[in-house]
């Protein structure tokens, strides 16, 4: 028989750890023997585990132990991490360790230092002493990278006792949960990051034009309650055409109805803006005097708008180059703490895959699938409103502007 000793702490009770990494070992066919338990019982207290995992090979001991690094558990005598060295540029060494979202430390000399830009899907490096996430694009040939799983703790998120922080919404998304009460506890959320200097990223779709969202969005930016806007080439578009020429796709939208040859007005607004040389351009020579973009330029707030294949024009300000686009995206994100999507699925689970478990995440959508897609993609953090955006946004604007 072959058996390691792991430990694992944090509130193992209230965010259900413990019986995870029980199911764990039990579902690797594997046997467990709790040596030590402390349980912690105020929120700076957390619980404490020492636990004793056997199997009857080593291999299934190796995967039962590399299963049980998602729930925090690391071996009581845990060896620094093993590096490799890049054979070339894009490219490592096939026993990676592919990150998480979750908070992580690697062993190096004795020590255990905090992996820096936390995220999913990426490789650790050692540079300079320390320890970083990076993608495959931005790996270079010699960079030194961790392999295997010795030497690496994964520190999951906890649930929050008091029950008044980002607990106030379980993540079972339902559209029969009373929108008023969770647009409530969001603004409270909101009102304390603000006081407290945080930073607050919306990401938006073109919904929030073409449900009647815009208003409502230009108090929040006018508030101070918007810092960063992360969208595509539609949302801009849409936003202009609205503030030129009162339509969303050709539809009024004080009347909901269509008007003649209103298919061609984000042609007209896309048109407008390449005259103006771009979206400042047009808001400071008086060209764009309302909207979404308008007050994003009127009260520097800083938005990124990536681009895509189906994009008209685009508008000079759109990146096209999806590459320099992530980057971007990656440096808005970068110090958020709070990240709010409203009706967008492509650039949500994009934002998602970006953001480290511990940042505060709201998903907004009318379609429950679009909510419960950014959950299985990894961001099991983010909680879910099933509602109308547009609606949402006027609910939200009057618990926190009036």
């Amino acid at each position: 028989m072959y058996s390691e000793v792991v430990k694992a702490e944090g509130h193992l009770i209230d965010s259900q750890i413990m019986t995870g990494i029980f199911d764990t070992v039990i579902a690797c066919e594997a046997t467990y023997e709790v040596l030590e338990f402390h349980i912690g019982r105020t929120n700076d207290d957390v619980s404490r585990l020492k636990l004793k995992v056997i199997a009857n090979t080593k291999e299934r001991l190796d995967q039962t132990l590399g299963d049980l690094m998602s729930f925090g558990c690391y071996r009581l005598e845990d060896s620094d991490v093993f590096l490799r060295e890049a054979e070339a540029d894009c490219c490592v060494p096939e026993d990676f360790y592919s990150t998480t979202n979750q908070r992580t430390e690697i062993l190096h000399q004795g020590r255990w230092l905090t992996v820096d830009d936390q995220r999913m899907d990426a490789v650790i490096c050692l540079s300079g002493g320390a320890a970083v996430c990076r993608k495959l694009r931005d790996i270079r040939k010699g960079d030194l990278v961790v392999c295997g799983k010795p030497g690496i703790k994964v520190i999951p998120e906890f649930k929050e006792r008091d029950r008044m922080g980002f607990a106030f919404m379980s993540n079972e998304i339902s559209s029969e949960r009373r929108v008023e009460t969770s647009v409530k506890k969001i603004a409270e959320l909101m009102r304390r990051v603000r006081e407290d200097g945080g930073k607050i990223v919306f990401v938006a779709g073109p919904v929030v034009i073409h449900t009647g969202g815009v208003d409502f969005l230009c108090k929040l930016i006018r508030a101070g309650y918007v810092n960063v806007l992360l969208s595509g080439n539609a949302l801009a578009v849409h936003d202009i055409e609205n503030a030129l020429f009162g339509t969303s796709l050709g539809v009024d939208l004080e009347r909901g109805l269509p008007i003649y040859e209103g298919h061609k007005n984000h042609m007209r607004a896309i048109n407008t803006i390449n005259r103006a040389g771009g979206i400042s351009q047009a808001v400071e020579s008086g060209i764009i005097k309302a909207g979404v973009m308008y007050e994003c330029v009127q009260h520097r707030v800083p938005f990124v708008l990536a681009g895509s294949i189906r994009d008209d024009g685009p508008l000079p300000e759109t990146m096209m180059d999806l590459v320099v686009a992530q980057n971007e995206y990656a440096k808005q994100l970068k110090g958020a703490s709070l990240v709010i999507c409203l009706s967008s699925m492509l650039h949500s689970i994009g934002v998602g895959n970006m953001l480290p478990a511990w940042v505060r995440t709201v998903c907004v959508d009318i379609n429950p699938a679009v909510v419960t897609k950014l959950s299985d993609r990894g961001s099991s953090h983010a909680v879910g409103v099933v509602t109308d955006v547009g609606l949402f946004l006027d609910l939200l604007s009057r618990n926190l502007v009036g």
